[in-house]
């Protein structure tokens, strides 16, 4: 079983060890990822001069796309638990020339806002790392004003999306990592039939409308590849940094093979990808 405390702590020292690499990163994952980013924008059905709060923002370019949509009498609130990440959203909306979005550290399960001050919440990819998920939907729900809407996404089973889960599930069977416990955080947490619709449900959410959205992870080279997901992914990180050289090698080597049926002609490697999303009303 996960302690609560323990894991808070550890998923916040991992993000901001991990903040760089997504501000290396953030131009060619946004890009790539920009349906998600625009599905969850386009469902929360935004109008000019509206409030809107982005939970696990990162480098926070997804919330920028909702900040073009209320115009510059409305507010993006930009949030991370990790304050080394939201720097990064601050030197980013700076990049692109965001003038009406303010950023906080805001703990996800326990937002430090009045109730019902925004009119939207949008997170990606962010409920489903948290210790206590349905605590963090309700304190949604209570943060939102009545009839404001809510948007999220969070990947879809393991199988779908060969890009995540290669590198984590040969940790695995080399014993680097346990197995991951189905009730645990995570990045599949809600991949199971009908899980999302539950916990829409219990946190008192209406006009709930659960889909998916398709995409494609590209990569330059195997290399690119190994080095991209480095940057990106906390178990990647964690996992690397306990393999011997000689379990180094070995890991690498079964990696190219396993990712094989994805290289291209020309080297490059294209991987399916595959993410649920999920809108709401309060």
């Amino acid at each position: 079983m996960v302690n609560p405390e323990e894991y808070r702590v550890t998923t916040r020292e991992v993000w901001e060890d991990a903040a760089q690499g997504w501000e290396r990163r953030r131009d060619r994952f946004q890009s790539q990822t920009e349906p998600v980013s625009r599905w969850l924008v386009e469902h929360l059905e935004l109008e000019d001069g509206a409030t809107v709060l982005e939970l696990a923002a990162g480098p926070g370019d997804t919330g920028f796309l909702a900040a073009k949509e209320i115009g510059p009498l409305g507010t993006l609130i930009s949030s991370d638990g990790s304050p080394e990440m939201v720097e990064v959203a601050k030197r980013r909306a700076a990049e692109l020339g965001v003038s009406n979005a303010e950023f906080k550290v805001l703990e996800a399960e326990w937002i430090d806002l009045q109730a019902a001050s925004v009119d939207a919440v949008l997170c990606r990819w962010g409920y489903m790392l948290l210790a206590d998920p349905e605590a963090a939907l309700r304190d949604t729900r209570r943060v939102l004003r009545p009839g404001g809407r809510m948007t999220l996404a969070a990947w879809d089973v393991p199988a779908t999306n060969p890009a995540l889960s290669s590198m984590s599930q040969l940790f695995v069977e080399m014993g680097i990592s346990d197995p991951p416990d189905p009730g645990a955080p995570g990045p599949y947490s809600f991949a199971a039939p009908g899980r999302l619709q539950e916990l829409l449900e219990a946190a008192g959410f209406t006009d709930i409308d659960v889909s998916a959205v398709d995409f494609t992870l590209a990569f330059k080279s195997r290399e690119d590849y190994f080095e991209v997901q480095s940057d990106l992914s906390p178990t990647a990180r964690v996992g690397l940094g306990k393999l011997s050289p000689a379990d180094h090698t070995r890991f690498r080597d079964t990696l190219d093979e396993r990712i094989s049926p994805y290289v291209k002609d020309d080297g490059s490697v294209e991987f399916p990808a595959r993410t649920l999303v999920a809108a709401a009303a309060a």
